[in-house]
């Protein structure tokens, strides 16, 4: 409501902009006629005329967030057409120029009187000339827009926005010339703010060219900034109808320890509680595999929910379970829901998920929670997390991580007798799964999940990680357990860490059968080639499924990889991938 009001607010103080000189003349020669038939279709016009123009530019940013190529380009050259149009008022006047025009052109024909009908029309040429007076309230509403994509939430304060506009243009027609002549007076003062928006805007164009705006957005995705996002959470959550029982951590992946939480949930054969009702599943900024899925188009049905990440070890090594009940019981009335809620910000790309969906073998439905609205919600604060839905539309049972597959299976089976779903068929056997979705030796693994991005790094052995600057790094001649270091010339995020120069190196001291890193490939989707080793030589039968026994393998998409999974007994082992290109991103260790 805050910001609401200040969008409101902002607009208001679009009257002080020295651009609005070229709109106030078609305004004002509406005061001497009836204001319901003259000057509030012309404001209306205008008001509806900069609303699309503002949300074109914020589809602009949109594009250029999600790395559409030709998007980006487009985005850009709108963007710097508005900036170059704040600094020069000769380039403002000469885009002006064919709208002026347009509006001497309705003045004429209507003899300085107008309909309804044609004040609009006249308010819509209008709006054209008002669009560039954007003051600093809305460059903030149009760079939140960039970073977060067009939503409603944007969509209101553009809104806000044009109405605040609007109502000082009324109340400038009602006060009349006086008003008009105070303008002229503080109009000084408007063009330096209008220049120094114009300079911002250029530099914000350079920054995007120039790749710094990766950065920035990943820093502002959702679980960058899950320590204060998460307190957020935390407090607007507090009250609402919470699915899950209230969580001491904060909304990291689970362990790969498979550490699980569980409600008091009853065992099988036991009559299952009523947790709550289910959560709406508005939000989602797309959905795959199905149109959009409502609660109440599910009632009859069984639901379970699956809260997931595509480069979230947990998940993917209970996804070969989820996707087995989906076929099993779909004839039978249960519906899987996948809800991809991301963990690194490119996770949030569309094209990413759909290509993981696609290549996992996920046919069930897919919601993509980019703006973790269903989380909330749920009141989550895992991956994996499975909720367990009956055909009422209530929560029966839920569980956290890895594990007790048996015990949720039959949960689904206990919820589908319930609705009257039946004969069913036999229980599921064994999953057999390869690669990283393959069980973990959980009793081989004491080596943790490892950020390499500053915000949550953690057993850095080679001195202080500088932030977001490029740093020369040596690598020790010996880690200790658990420990890790970077070798080479390196910048670190707080998701990631990127290598400025080739080659470069990671080297890392773990213990378990499975060494997994999520990497990404450098920023204009190139390629980068890499080589492993194991206490110093190539894995050989010890290679993970993405790389060959010599150790070798190329990041082509943003994922995780397997790298190591050992065929021997397990114990300590040196880790070291080398990257023979530079632009390689880093996100995190895992084990299995």
């Amino acid at each position: 409501m805050i910001l609401i009001l200040v969008a409101y607010l902002g607009g208001v103080l679009t009257l002080l902009s020295p651009c609005i000189l070229p709109v106030l003349p078609f305004v004002f020669a509406r005061s001497g006629q009836p204001f319901a038939k003259s000057t509030l279709p012309l404001l209306i016009g205008m008001a509806l005329t900069f609303a699309a123009l503002a949300t074109l530019a914020a589809v602009g940013g949109g594009w250029a967030v999600h790395l559409n190529a030709y998007g980006r380009v487009l985005a850009l050259v709108l963007l710097t057409a508005f900036g170059v149009a704040l600094l020069s008022k000769r380039v403002a006047d000469a885009l002006a120029q064919p709208f002026v025009a347009l509006g001497n052109r309705l003045m004429q024909s209507s003899g300085g009187e107008s309909g309804s009908a044609r004040s609009f029309l006249l308010g819509v040429a209008t709006g054209f000339l008002w669009a560039p007076c954007a003051g600093p309230i809305l460059g903030l509403i149009l760079t939140g827009a960039a970073i977060a994509g067009p939503n409603p939430q944007t969509a209101l304060l553009l809104s806000a926005y044009a109405l605040g506009a609007v109502t000082s243009l009324a109340l400038a027609v009602f006060a009349g010339n006086r008003v008009l002549a105070a303008l002229k007076r503080s109009f000084n003062t408007g063009e330096w703010l209008r220049r120094g928006l114009g300079v911002a805007v250029l530099a914000g164009v350079a920054a995007i060219a120039s790749g710094l705006d990766t950065g920035l957005l990943t820093r502002l995705s959702s679980s960058g900034t899950n320590r204060i996002e998460q307190a957020l959470l935390d407090r607007l959550g507090a009250d609402t109808n919470s699915a899950a029982p209230a969580m001491a951590t904060t909304n990291n992946n689970m362990s790969d320890t498979s550490t699980q939480a569980r409600g008091e949930n009853a065992g099988a054969g036991d009559a299952l509680p009523v947790e709550g009702e289910m959560p709406a599943l508005d939000g989602a900024a797309a959905w795959l595999n199905s149109p959009p899925l409502t609660r109440e188009a599910l009632r009859g049905k069984v639901v379970l929910i699956d809260f997931w990440t595509y480069s979230c070890i947990n998940c993917l090594r209970s996804l070969p379970y989820v996707k087995t009940w989906a076929q099993r019981y779909k004839d039978h009335g249960l519906v899987v829901i996948g809800v991809h809620t991301p963990e690194f910000a490119f996770e949030k790309s569309e094209d990413n998920v759909r290509r993981a969906v696609r290549d996992l073998g996920v046919e069930y439905p897919v919601a993509l929670d980019n703006h973790y609205a269903i989380w909330q919600a749920f009141n989550n604060r895992y991956w994996p997390a499975h909720y367990f839905i009956d055909a009422e539309g209530r929560i029966r049972a839920h569980h956290f991580g890895e594990g007790e597959y048996d015990q949720s299976e039959q949960w689904i089976r206990q919820l589908l007798t319930e609705a009257g779903h039946g004969p069913l068929p036999p229980v599921a056997a064994s999953m057999p799964a390869r690669g990283a979705q393959a069980a973990a030796d959980l009793g081989a693994v004491q080596s943790p999940e490892t950020y390499v991005g500053y915000a949550r790094a953690e057993n850095f052995g080679a001195g202080e990680l500088a932030r977001d600057r490029a740093a020369d790094y040596r690598a020790p001649a010996t880690l200790a357990l658990n420990h890790w270091a970077l070798q080479g010339n390196w910048t670190v995020a707080e998701e990631y860490a990127v290598l400025n120069e080739a080659p470069g190196k990671i080297i890392y001291r773990f213990h378990a059968r499975d060494l997994h890193l999520v990497l990404g490939p450098a920023r204009d989707g190139k390629p980068v080639r890499f080589r492993v080793s194991i206490d110093g030589v190539a894995p050989g039968a010890d290679h993970g499924m993405d790389v060959d026994a010599d150790g070798n393998g190329e990041i082509r998409e943003q994922r995780l990889y397997q790298l190591i999974r050992q065929a021997g007994a397990v114990r300590d082992r040196g880790f070291t991938i080398e990257f023979l290109d530079a632009g390689a991103h880093a996100f995190a260790f895992t084990f299995g």
